[in-house]
């Protein structure tokens, strides 16, 4: 049975959501402070883990950070509504989703559901998907799921992953936006979504610029995102 880990000191919604999870066939456990929760997220065999931004003893991105140092657990964040800076920062520390207070537990399933998706296929849907790429001096194995830039080891998290595996099959054209959330998010793009653009901006910070000065992933405004090929960095 799929076992997932809810670190939220609302033990009111806590009920709720096992109750629902439940319901659904998951198997829940709550736990209400922020140093319990992260010890639990890393001993525990758990396939995801809803983590509340606001703990005693440990707020929830250190929480996150303190999980992201070791695991790739999937970790989806709970966030006030209107908050874009707790959710900006959970994306850039590793969080694969969002979702703001206060949601439709059906939601969370959902968002659930796209991660195990994600994780089932290790890979996004696309021609020729498992076979290695390189492109410049970045080579992406899905296979072992490995970056490597100019022979280093990249680490990145799974929405990372797919998310430069979609950019590197299609090198040298764009991606827009809609495409991107749903290959590499598993849901449709939703108004005010930012999710997939703090995701790139990750990525540019772990790989830096093609050449020193050229821009690896470049902005197309209004549309999406191009991983630039060598010979287009001019």
């Amino acid at each position: 049975m799929n076992h997932i880990l809810i670190i939220d000191d609302d033990t009111e919604l806590c009920e709720l959501l096992s109750e629902y999870l439940e319901g659904q066939g998951y198997a829940v456990h709550a736990v209400h402070h922020g140093v319990q929760g992260a010890d639990e997220a890393l001993a525990g065999d758990y396939v995801l883990v809803v983590l509340d931004v606001m703990l005693p003893g440990m707020d929830g991105f250190d929480v996150l950070r303190k999980i992201r140092e070791s695991s790739r657990l999937p970790v989806i964040m709970l966030t006030a509504r209107g908050d874009d800076i707790d959710r900006i920062v959970g994306l850039e520390l590793g969080a694969d989703d969002y979702l703001p207070k206060p949601f439709n537990p059906r939601e969370l399933v959902a968002r659930i559901r796209a991660i195990q998706r994600r994780a089932e296929t290790s890979q996004p849907s696309a021609v020729d998907a498992s076979a290695e790429l390189t492109v410049g001096d970045v080579t992406l194995c899905p296979a072992s799921r490995l970056v490597k830039q100019a022979a280093e080891s990249v680490e990145l998290t799974s929405v990372e992953f797919n998310l430069l595996h979609v950019l590197m099959l299609h090198a040298g054209e764009v991606v827009n936006r809609e495409t991107l959330v749903e290959e590499v998010l598993g849901r449709r793009l939703s108004a005010y979504d930012r999710s997939i653009d703090v995701h790139v901006s990750a990525l540019r910070k772990k790989l830096g610029h093609s050449d020193g000065s050229t821009e690896r992933i470049r902005t197309v405004r209004g549309v999406g995102y191009l991983y630039a090929k060598p010979e287009d960095a001019s």
